[in-house]
C-alpha cells in the first residue's frame, strides 16, 4: 500500500513538472511571438520610410541619402565616391529580404549598379567593404548575380593594394596620408572592411586576402587597444620599421577616450573576424571589447557618442553607436559557449533595439529617415545629432537579425550575409 502511494505521488510530481515546462515553454514561445510582432512591425516601419525616400531621390549622381541634420528634413544626397554610398543600397536589399517585396529588389539593383567603378579604381580607398560588401555583398548573397560577385572580387584586391605588410595593417585615409602627416595611419573603423577580404578569399579570390585580414585584426588587436580594452580611433605607425608610434583620436573627444561608435565597429568587427575564423583568441577580444562598452551604458543603453566626453549627462547620443553593437551581440550570443553570456548579450541588444524603436529615437514623421540622434563627426562640428544613414542600415541589419533568431528559436547564428 504504501508502495503505491509513493508510487502515485512520484508520477504526480513528475505530471506537474512536465506541465510547469510546457507553460513555461509555451509563454516563452508566445513572447518570442509577440516580439517577432514588434519586429515585423518595425521592418514595415523601415520600409514605408524609405518609400518616402524612394520617392523623394534626385535625378543624376548624387541622389544616395546620407544625412539629415538636426531641425532640417530633407537628405543630403552624395554620390558612389562617399565612404556611406553603400549604407542606402544595402538597406534596400535587407529591405527586399525582410519583406519579399520585388520592389525593393529592383530599386536595390539600381543603385547598386551606381557603384560599380568602385572596382575600377586600384586603391581607391580603404572603405570599399562599407561601399562595396554593403550594397553588392548582400545583393550577391540574395541573387547570386556573377556580375555582382566580379565586382566584390575586383573591389577585394583593390582593398588588399593597400596593405603594408611592414605594419601588418590596411593603410586607412590614402588620400589624407601627406595631409595629417601620418606615414601610415590606421582606424578601427577598418576592421568592418576586412569581411570583403574574408568573403572574397572563399569565393574565387586569392588566398592571401584573407592572410592579410587575419593579420590587420591581430595587429589591430595588439596596438589599437589601452589595458582596459577601449579602443583609440586612429593608431599611427612608422612605414620603416613597422613600430606602432602612437594612438590618437580623429572623431573622438580626446586620444585617450573612449569614442562609442570606435567601440562598436571594434566589437562588430572582432566578432565578424571570429565567425570567419574561428580563432579562439577573436572571440575572446570581442568579448572584452563589448564588456567594456557594456560596462559604461546610461540607463536607456545608448551611448553618448563619446564615453569620456564632461558634458554628461547633457552631451549628444549617437544611436549609430548603437545599431551597431546590437547587431554585433546579437551575433556574438550565438558563437560564444557560455550561455549565461550568451543570454545577456541578446538580452542587452534585444534591449537596445526596443529603445531605438520608441518615439524618443524612431524618426516618424520629423523626417525620411529610420532615426533620430546620431552623432558623425563632433569635433568638426558635422551630422551632430542627426539622422545618418549608417544608423539606419544596422538598424535594420539588427531587426533581421533578430527576428530569425527566434524563427529559429536556438543560438545557432544563421549568417546574416
Amino acid at each position: 500500500m504504501k508502495d503505491n502511494y509513493l508510487k502515485i505521488c512520484s508520477n504526480s510530481i513528475r505530471l506537474v513538472i512536465a506541465l510547469i515546462f510546457v507553460i513555461l515553454l509555451n509563454a516563452a514561445f508566445q513572447a518570442d511571438a509577440q516580439s517577432n510582432v514588434r519586429i515585423l512591425s518595425n521592418i514595415n516601419y523601415c520600409a514605408a520610410q524609405a518609400q518616402k525616400t524612394l520617392n523623394t531621390t534626385p535625378a543624376g549622381s548624387n541622389n544616395l541619402p546620407r544625412n539629415i541634420d538636426k531641425g532640417k528634413t530633407d537628405w543630403r544626397y552624395i554620390n558612389y565616391k562617399d565612404w556611406c554610398s553603400g549604407f542606402w543600397p544595402g538597406i534596400l536589399w535587407y529591405l527586399y529580404e525582410g519583406t519579399h517585396d520585388q520592389k525593393w529588389k529592383t530599386a536595390a539593383d539600381k543603385f547598386t549598379q551606381e557603384l560599380k567603378p568602385l572596382s575600377e579604381h586600384s586603391g581607391f580607398d580603404h572603405d570599399l567593404g562599407f561601399m562595396v560588401f554593403n550594397s553588392f555583398g548582400n545583393g550577391y548573397r540574395l541573387n547570386k548575380n556573377p556580375g555582382y560577385k566580379q565586382v566584390l572580387l575586383r573591389s577585394a584586391d583593390s582593398l588588399a593594394t593597400l596593405f603594408n605588410p611592414k605594419v601588418g595593417t590596411i593603410l586607412s585615409w590614402p588620400g589624407m596620408v601627406k595631409k595629417m602627416n601620418w606615414p601610415h595611419n590606421t582606424i578601427i573603423d577598418n576592421m568592418i572592411n576586412l569581411e570583403l577580404l574574408f568573403w572574397a578569399s572563399k569565393n574565387g579570390g586569392s588566398r592571401n586576402l584573407y592572410d592579410i585580414a587575419v593579420k590587420h585584426a591581430e595587429t589591430t588587436m595588439h596596438n589599437h587597444f589601452r589595458p582596459d580594452y577601449t579602443s583609440y580611433h586612429v593608431v599611427v605607425y612608422d612605414t620603416i620599421t613597422g613600430k606602432k608610434i602612437k594612438g590618437v583620436t580623429h572623431q573622438g573627444y580626446a586620444d585617450s577616450s573612449m569614442w562609442a561608435r570606435g567601440q562598436s565597429w571594434a566589437i562588430y568587427g572582432f566578432t565578424m573576424c571570429y565567425r570567419e575564423t574561428r580563432k579562439s583568441e577573436f572571440l575572446d577580444f570581442a568579448q572584452k571589447v563589448a564588456d567594456v562598452y557594456l560596462s559604461r551604458l546610461p540607463a536607456d543603453l545608448i551611448p553618448y557618442w563619446d564615453f569620456d566626453d564632461p558634458a554628461i549627462p547633457n552631451a549628444t547620443k549617437d544611436a549609430s553607436a548603437a545599431c551597431v553593437t546590437a547587431s554585433a551581440l546579437l551575433e556574438l550570443s550565438t558563437l560564444i559557449k557560455d550561455k549565461p553570456k550568451a543570454l545577456v548579450y541578446r538580452q542587452k541588444a534585444e534591449t537596445m533595439l526596443q529603445t531605438l524603436s520608441t518615439f524618443a529615437y524612431q524618426s516618424r514623421n520629423v523626417n525620411n529617415a529610420f532615426l533620430l540622434h546620431s552623432t558623425g563627426h563632433y569635433p568638426a562640428g558635422t551630422e551632430i545629432d542627426a539622422s545618418i544613414i549608417y544608423a539606419d542600415y544596422y538598424y535594420l541589419e539588427a531587426l533581421l537579425r533578430l527576428q530569425k533568431l527566434q524563427q529559429l528559436k536556438v543560438y545557432n547564428h544563421p549568417k546574416s550575409r
